[in-house]
């Protein structure tokens, strides 16, 4: 089995899996938390690949920035897809949609609208950061 595989065949019940030489967690924070959290950490992630339940281009650009090679998302927006594309990481999907909605299904989600505009994956990486911290207050 690939990493991407395990990554997958683990996914089930949590929010995201990532996987590396077989070895694999899983996390269950929501939205782009998960990944926020272990970039902050300083968590070594390169050539690490995920496994994640919505793939919007903000979880793309935090994958992208942590050095992930291969992406599946349940659900992928055309702007991860492309984002993905462009940086050279495998990305498959069960579904792909054109955005993705916020919790409540009235919107966009916020954090896409945060990284619209942004192509550069530390700048973005900051900018979702402001955007939690002003969520959480």
């Amino acid at each position: 089995m690939t990493d991407l595989e395990t990554a997958k065949a683990h996914l089930d019940g949590h929010s995201i899996c990532l996987c590396k030489d077989g070895d694999h967690f899983t996390d269950d924070g929501r939205g782009i938390s998960p990944m926020m959290r272990f970039i902050a950490q300083g968590k070594d992630l390169k050539g690490y690949a995920a496994a994640d339940m919505i793939v919007g281009k903000a979880a793309a650009m935090l994958f992208v920035k942590a050095g992930i090679t291969a992406v599946y998302g349940k659900t992928m927006s055309l702007g991860a897809k492309g984002f993905l594309k462009q940086h050279g990481i495998d990305c498959t999907f069960d579904t792909l949609t054109e955005k993705i909605i916020n919790r409540q299904g009235t919107d966009i989600c916020p954090m896409e609208k945060t990284v619209a505009q942004i192509n550069d994956v530390d700048e973005a990486y900051d900018a979702l950061k402001k955007a939690l911290a002003a969520l959480h207050h």
